[in-house]
């Protein structure tokens, strides 16, 4: 039965035998615990040579001696010469001094786990994995435990008070399909003592975290702002200054029409620690969603992305210059009528996209002047993305739209819906 250890290693004198890839790889650990790094060996490998050129590495190039082991805290040796890894295990050995013998385990006093890593805004949590020789094993082992960390699976939360101000991490949820979070995202949400979320951002991860989390709604909807931006950034900051980590959980990016950076200047601005993660941004993905690429080569070769919550600004007015709308849908007559009377072509194909990137997805398609009774029709409500350019007319639902013209004629609101997507 072995006894596995976390060995503090800063500023603490180490040993390195050998200039093989083992020992490259084994140096590069060393250099990330602090250690004070002695290497013995006649050559290098190339990836050792570059931690010797770029680190504060002690490098002798010769053979070892018994005297090299004076003094150290810890010895590693994979010289990958038997008699030679054998002398410095038995020289340890009789010096009481701790050793890793990477050619020979039976031989070896010391083992490295399998480990396997995840930096939180608390520090990083290390776990190893020790399977009494079986290095594969343990190594698959360790991925397995990496899988479960890097998918929100593990509770990651600090435990003990924190010493000073706590954390701000402004996560993008992307669409609001759980499976379009980050890695990062979810080890954040992990992380947190306090979840602040939108209505937009993704509602079933956040029903899994641990009872004792603290969720704070502030979402918004069309007309209804129960909480202001102001008292969202005092809520982030109150939070984070009472020692609590805390994920501002959002919908799509944080900075993309998200007022991510208002709240990142007032963390900021009251020293609290903040992390932007990004997410995936309903302009883009919610139009690929409905088979709509924002680019195409040949039909459009850029994109803008407005708000339709204030009057459209002056953007490119051409079919093969993609116009993204969001928070559009209540504003739809006065942005058509802005397009008409800036030029835009009256035929110029439009894409509604409803519940992007959710089982109740619904696609309306049709042309810029039809677009105002084609979402009325439809009953198309918030959320909802808009498209205007060529490239909607590569949607599915377009062509089942040309197919089928009564789909865009009909007096049925179901009718207008040519397009049902489920993600």
């Amino acid at each position: 039965m072995s006894l596995l250890l976390s060995l503090d290693l800063r500023d603490r004198d180490v040993l390195v035998v050998g200039g093989g890839a083992v020992s490259a790889r084994r140096t590069r650990d060393l250099v990330a615990a602090g250690a004070r790094i002695r290497l013995v060996s006649p050559e290098l490998c190339p990836d050792l040579a570059e931690l010797v050129g770029t680190h504060p590495i002690t490098w002798h190039p010769r053979g070892w001696r018994p005297s090299d082991i004076d003094g150290m805290w810890l010895v590693h040796t994979a010289t990958g010469v038997p008699e030679v890894d054998a002398a410095v295990a038995a020289a340890c050995e009789a010096n009481r001094t701790w050793f890793v013998d990477a050619t020979d385990r039976t031989r070896s006093a010391a083992a490295v786990p399998a480990r396997v890593t995840t930096t939180t805004p608390d520090g990083t949590v290390t776990v190893g994995v020790h399977t009494g020789g079986d290095p594969r094993r343990a190594r698959h082992i360790a991925t397995a435990l990496s899988d479960q960390l890097e998918q929100g699976a593990v509770d990651l939360r600090r435990h003990r008070p924190r010493e000073g101000a706590g954390w701000v991490a402004l996560v993008g949820g992307g669409p609001g399909d759980d499976g379009l979070l980050t890695a990062r995202a979810r080890v954040l949400l992990r992380s947190a003592d306090v979840v602040v979320i939108d209505r937009l951002a993704p509602r079933n991860i956040v029903a899994t975290l641990p009872a004792d989390v603290e969720v704070i709604d502030v979402g918004k909807s069309p007309g209804r702002h129960p909480v202001p931006q102001s008292r969202i950034n005092e809520i982030l900051v109150a939070h984070a200054s009472a020692g609590r980590g805390v994920v501002r959980l959002k919908g799509g990016d944080p900075y993309v029409l998200g007022r991510g950076g208002e709240e990142r200047l007032a963390c900021e601005a009251a020293g609290v620690p903040v992390e932007v993660v990004p997410g995936i941004s309903s302009a883009i993905a919610v139009p690929a969603a409905a088979g709509i690429p924002v680019t195409h080569r040949g039909v459009a070769t850029g994109f803008t992305v407005v708000t339709g919550h204030t009057d459209l600004p002056q953007v490119p007015g051409g079919g093969d210059h993609t116009l993204v709308v969001l928070m559009g849908v209540s504003t739809l007559p006065r942005t058509v009528q802005l397009l008409l009377e800036r030029g835009v072509r009256p035929d110029t194909p439009v894409g509604v996209v409803e519940n992007g990137c959710t089982p109740q997805q619904r696609v309306v398609v049709g042309e810029l002047t039809e677009l105002v009774d084609l979402c009325h029709r439809a009953e198309i409500g918030s959320p909802a993305v808009v498209v205007i350019g060529d490239v909607v007319r590569l949607a599915p639902a377009w062509g089942e739209a040309r197919r089928t013209p009564e789909l865009l004629s009909g007096s049925d609101p179901s009718a207008v819906v040519v397009g049902l997507v489920a993600s």
